[in-house]
């Protein structure tokens, strides 16, 4: 099974969590993972993947101009419905709490269903995503005054995220 994880970073947070998320997903049987900055990314490939993870730093609660611009490009694939049916899932990184992180899930969310994917979340029951994580994909904090370009909760989340999309994705592929 291919898994494409797709980043827009400007400070490297975004780019460990995506990172954690592919370690994640690696972590699967079977899980192939590819994992590119928005700026190596190729649409063409994304015909080819069972799962494609996209994610971004946030905004004010909108995704970054980089990996929207990516996104824009996808429309043939829509005109053609190639992405349909492809599992999907989100992350995004902001500097502080309540910075929007679910806002920008949400709108990272929009083209995946527009595409006919089908969306993973992390569900409560997911350990990590108790206390750091999101029902809409792997959101994390990261303090621009922090030491850390990443906490160690974030590298557990993203990882969660990975292994749920991996195992949602087998579960298709059976």
């Amino acid at each position: 099974m291919k898994i494409y994880v797709v980043y827009d970073s400007e400070g490297d947070h975004t780019k460990a969590l995506a990172e954690a998320i592919a370690a994640g997903a690696g972590e699967t049987e079977h899980a192939e993972v590819f994992i590119d900055h928005v700026k190596d990314a190729d649409i063409r490939k994304l015909d080819q993947m069972d799962a494609i993870i996209w994610g971004c730093p946030g905004h004010f609660g909108t995704i970054s101009s980089g990996l929207k611009t990516w996104i824009d490009r996808l429309g043939y694939l829509w005109a053609e419905g190639k992405l349909i049916d492809k599992v999907g899932a989100v992350f995004c990184t902001t500097a502080t709490t309540h910075g929007g992180l679910e806002m920008t899930m949400h709108n990272l969310i929009t083209p995946m269903f527009h595409q006919g994917m089908l969306v993973v979340g992390l569900p409560g029951n997911v350990p990590e995503n108790a206390l750091y994580g999101s029902y809409y994909g792997a959101g994390v904090t990261c303090p621009i005054d922090s030491d850390e370009v990443i906490s160690t909760e974030g590298i557990e989340l993203g990882k969660a995220l990975g292994r749920r999309v991996a195992s949602v994705t087998a579960s298709f592929k059976r």
